[in-house]
């Protein structure tokens, strides 16, 4: 069984995670989404909301798929993480060429710490390659509609943040 690893803080969950979540999919049996726990930094959602928005959108939209992935906490290196959920994959989501210089020298150090590890570059769709997590909370902080950018879950979700 071929396992992939595709980390972020998905804070929030986009449709660009999901484009290349869906990807990851199907170059892999299994995926496992690690959402890195970083002690110095104050993410909008807890990593329990997180992995509830994940796997609401997962029952609903990918059927029995869903059980293909696995949703854990991570606060040591990618590599480290990727290497005890057994993953032989490393999936990034690309979405321009600022991301591939950043992405491309990230697995040149991955690779020399984990040879046995293959990074995955997925570009994500044109229609998602604007989205970024920042510009999302951006926009729900002041009352905009981000249903373009995010799953309903997730929409429902930040309003609710927000409104409180």
């Amino acid at each position: 069984m071929r396992t992939a690893f595709y980390a972020g803080s998905f804070d929030p969950l986009t449709n660009g995670h999901l484009d290349v979540l869906k990807g990851a999919l199907t170059v892999a049996d299994r995926v496992v989404i690690g959402i890195g726990i970083h002690p110095g930094k104050a993410p909008l959602f807890t990593y329990d909301e997180r992995v509830a928005l994940i796997e609401r959108w997962a029952a609903a939209d990918l059927g029995q798929d869903a059980g293909r992935i696995k949703v854990v906490a991570f606060d040591t290196l990618l590599v480290d993480a990727a290497r005890a959920h057994g993953a032989s994959i490393m999936i990034r989501g690309l979405r321009d060429g600022t991301d591939l210089d950043y992405e491309m020298q990230m697995a040149g150090m991955n690779e020399t710490m984990a040879p046995e590890l293959q990074t995955v570059f997925l570009p994500a769709s044109p229609s998602v390659r604007t989205i970024t997590a920042t510009l999302v909370r951006q926009i729900a902080s002041m009352g905009g509609d981000v249903r373009p950018f995010v799953p309903a879950p997730v929409a429902e979700a930040l309003k609710a943040k927000f409104a409180a």
